[in-house]
């Protein structure tokens, strides 16, 4: 069902079916000439919207994703989902929106420009995601947020705004995604819709625009719908019903139930103005052009307004809706407000991208200002000829097709499944895709569109969708994949698109881990596998092998986390393997400098002679250190896992009168991303294992210089070679430093956002400062004054919420009594890893089941005096 063309007109009645669609079509007819176009909606990109699901776990994000779909689709499929009624890994559902059907059901075209200013008023295409609410899930909603252009943010009308609703909202706040929030739940006991619209504004710091007031019969306890504030109208779903029969009323219907609702929502369309006025100036011109009078103003210039700032990044407003998933109500009119308020791709931010040391944005690219820019740069400083502006602008008119892998999903009969985001051209079935990341070629033989686990083949991806390609073998998450006129699959495209990359998907640090051990050395190859596809298909899990004692070691983001892998790995994928007891990654830092260490690798490996040589140099990293930022093709730094690695090629000096300066060219089957790529592995390889501990190093500053006259070799000087002869000049450093000044034990601590209500408060903030050694940051109770953010506060005054049923019926005394051990607080903190082992069970034994918290890494600290002689003496068994 679609409300988006029943503006005012509609008389009360129940619209079902054949009724709806004609009352669609009259409408058009009467309004094309009397509602200016202001959107144009010309192109198919246009009328895209990608768009993600986030939300604290359980706040009805799936049942919300899988009722936009007429109910037809399952997104929680895997069988380990169903058990444990979790969303574990992010799907992706397509559909329309209008529907079709109800847009032509004559069969006729829908024209491509509509003279209607509501984007709804044309079907739309909607790629959605449903993302995990799990706090170790984390990287399933990052990857995700990454391709996507708009989000709806689902709040629990009962708990309200949670700790993992902050934590998704400031991981989509980074990406500059636009979001509108939709309260879900609000037909449960306890809901309360106002509450809630006010912590929208304390605790997630964005002024709430309210679009909805929940519609209450039965003395405010039964929610059957809503008050629609930007068209003045009142929608009310059948009881016992599917959710898809609606009743539509008008505010002045003489029915005494309506009359409070309607005083209500006359009162939200006052404030919507209001804060609309304080945001966008065109709103102030059509309060003027109608009298000032708020309740005259036409719907479509509200919902108009509402987009403007909803796509600005600079403009903290949200607009908020009501619903109740379970019965399918409201879900229809968020589906409008996804088609009018989020942006299309052509809307999005323009993608970053990378190339040959170069930062830009895509556009820039297409346009051809980089090639340009970077071809009289190469022509300045070696004072080359080669690459002229002719040829860049022809490079850019072969690039076909660029797009970004974000998932990979390993189906039984269909294989690897590849998720891709196209951002430029289009991939048509049979084209040859370049692989910038790896370096190498594959075809996508076939296309798909997903809807949750079942599938629809395609001919191709234009820019802006998400689709899916199946049997890449070597495609990851965050691979950038480029299709060129005339690819050469063994090269790939000319230099430099050949290292063109969008901006990768950070990968967060792995805290805990478990061994791994087949049953028998007949299963170790089949274990093998298993673990490369599970790790390919979530690459916050980690693979790595214990030096001393050989046990294979998987890494994850959490105990669940690892304990999701486990059943996926034994029941999902058949392995026949053991996994051990669950344990904390620690970590371990230098304390001195070393001198500069050379090391020339010289060894013949797999037949072949390998020559390559470097000098490396470590010292302490802080944090705080500052990075230079200019990088060419000389100088290179990256930083990984709180590592720095610094790269210089050196030979722009002669050396007494045996060596002229360098030419500035390597050899033929070298380039200067291979060079860089294979120190830089090298030397993380090095810093894999400590020197004193054995644990991963941290907070370490690897300096690697190489002189090409002296240091390379020739055809004998590989990829292999390089990557060898910085990982032991690496080692060899980390020895001398550990010898002069040894190292220390780091610990990984946790920032922990605790919820528990009034009664359990005191209890749980005891046991975090005193029985675990944490450290409180804040305590928050719901005031904006003692809770710290970057964002500016917000006066809850001035922030309009519509009553909550239960508070009219209380009087303030006994309000004030019954508050005073159900109000929720929160309890911010830092803790160390070791210490919230198990903590969720003890959380809920001190606060009656009702205590929940999230955490996320902080950073390591070195652990010093006699803690650090228990943990030695508890991790070496002695």
């Amino acid at each position: 069902m679609h409300f988006g063309l029943l503006i005012g007109i509609v008389r009360p009645r129940q619209l079902t079916g054949r009724t709806y669609r004609a009352t669609r079509r009259s409408f058009r007819s009467a309004s094309s000439c009397k509602v200016k176009q202001s959107i144009h909606h010309g192109s198919a990109v246009d009328r895209t919207r990608n768009i993600g699901i986030i939300a604290h776990i359980d706040a009805g994000k799936t049942t919300t994703t899988e009722h936009v779909d007429d109910g037809s689709t399952v997104t929680d499929f895997l069988p380990t989902e169903r058990a444990r009624g979790v969303t574990i890994q992010s799907a992706a559902i397509t559909l329309h929106w209008p529907p079709r059907d109800s847009a032509n059901q004559e069969g006729k075209k829908v024209p491509d420009s509509v003279p209607f200013s509501l984007n709804s008023c044309i079907p739309h295409t909607i790629n959605l995601i449903d993302t995990p609410g799990h706090a170790d899930f984390t990287f399933e909603v990052v990857r995700s947020l990454r391709i996507l252009d708009g989000a709806v943010c689902i709040l629990d009308g009962v708990a309200g705004v949670e700790a993992q609703t902050e934590k998704v909202w400031t991981q989509a706040a980074k990406y500059q995604i636009p979001k509108i929030v939709y309260i879900n739940k609000l037909d449960r006991d306890g809901a309360a819709f106002g509450r809630t619209v006010k912590q929208i504004a304390s605790r997630l710091y964005t002024w709430p625009a309210v679009c909805q007031v929940p519609f209450f019969e039965a003395k405010g306890t039964h929610f059957v719908g809503v008050g629609d504030v930007i068209n003045l109208r009142v929608l009310r779903w059948a009881d016992g019903g599917d959710g898809k029969s609606v009743e539509v009323l008008k505010l002045d219907d003489s029915d005494e139930a309506l009359q409070e609702l309607a005083t209500e929502t006359k009162r939200a369309r006052v404030a919507l103005i209001e804060l609309l006025s304080e945001h966008d100036d065109e709103m102030v011109e059509k309060y003027l052009e109608n009298g000032e009078d708020h309740l005259a103003i036409p719907s479509a210039d509200i919902i108009n307004s509402l987009r403007r700032c909803v796509l600005n990044p600079t403009c903290n407003l949200v607009p908020v809706f009501a619903g109740a998933s379970f019965r399918n109500v409201g879900v229809q009119p968020l589906l409008d407000a996804v088609v009018d308020l989020l942006p299309s791709p052509n809307e999005a931010p323009d993608p970053e991208i990378s190339m040959s040391h170069i930062n830009s944005t895509l556009s820039s690219l297409m346009g051809g200002k980089v090639l340009s820019d970077s071809a009289d740069s190469k022509e300045k400083s070696r004072k080359s000829k080669s690459i002229t502006r002719r040829p860049s602008t022809a490079l850019v008119q072969n690039l076909e097709a660029c797009a970004l892998a974000f998932k990979v999903v390993n189906d039984p009969r269909r294989g690897a499944l590849v998720y891709v985001r196209v951002y430029s051209g289009r991939i048509q079935q049979g084209t040859m895709l370049f692989n910038t990341n790896l370096q190498v070629s594959e075809r996508a033989q076939r296309l798909m569109k997903m809807y949750a686990q079942d599938s629809v083949e395609i001919h191709d991806l234009p820019a802006g969708q998400i689709g899916v390609i199946p049997g890449l073998r070597h495609a990851r998450t965050g691979d950038t994949l480029i299709a060129y006129t005339g690819i050469n699959p063994q090269t790939g495209p000319p230099a430099p698109l050949n290292t063109l990359q969008l901006r990768p998907i950070e990968v967060p640090p792995a805290v805990f881990f478990s061994s791994i051990e087949s049953h028998s050395l007949g299963e170790e190859k089949a274990v093998s596998n298993a673990l490369a596809t599970l790790i390919r298909e979530d690459p916050s899990l980690q693979l790595s092998v214990d030096e001393d004692s050989g046990q294979t070691l998987l890494s994850g983001m959490g105990e669940f986390h690892l304990e999701i892998a486990k059943d996926r790995l034994v029941n999902d994928l058949k392995a026949k393997a053991n996994m051990g007891k669950i344990e904390i990654a620690y970590r371990e830092s230098i304390l001195a400098p070393s001198p500069p260490e050379s090391f020339e690798f010289d060894r013949e490996a797999a037949g072949r002679q390998g020559k390559a040589g470097c000098v490396v140099a470590v010292q302490p990293f802080s944090d705080n250190a500052e990075i230079s930022q200019e990088m060419d093709e000389y100088h290179y730094n990256v930083v990984e896992d709180g590592n720095c690695v610094d790269i210089s090629i050196d030979g722009s000096e002669a050396k007494g009168d045996e060596s002229e300066p360098w030419s500035g060219t390597l050899p033929s089957h070298l380039s200067t991303p291979l060079l860089h790529n294979a120190l830089k592995g090298g030397a993380l390889a090095a810093l894999s294992r400590g020197v004193n501990h054995g644990f991963p190093l941290t907070n370490t500053h690897v300096s690697i210089k190489i002189d090409p006259r002296t240091q390379i070799f020739g055809k004998d000087t590989s990829a292999g070679a390089l990557s060898s002869a910085a990982r032991l000049a690496t080692k060899a450093a980390l020895v001398k430093s550990a010898l002069q000044g040894g190292s220390a034990l780091m610990e990984l601590v946790m920032n922990v956002t605790i919820s528990v209500d009034e009664a359990s408060f005191g209890a749980v903030m005891n046991d975090i400062s005193s029985a675990r050694g944490g450290q409180i940051v804040s305590l928050d109770d719901g005031d904006p004054s003692g809770a710290s953010s970057e964002a500016p506060l917000i006066d809850i005054s001035k922030v309009y919420a519509p009553p909550d049923a239960f508070e009219s019926a209380l009087s303030e005394g006994v309000k004030e009594a019954a508050g005073t051990n159900n109000r929720q607080r929160t309890i911010v903190a830092r803790v160390p890893l070791e210490q919230m082992v198990g903590y969720l069970k003890h959380l809920r034994s001190l606060s009656a089941g009702r205590g929940t918290f999230v955490m996320s890494a902080d950073k390591f600290e070195r652990v010093v005096g006699q803690r650090e002689k228990e943990l030695l003496k508890k991790l070496k068994g002695f």
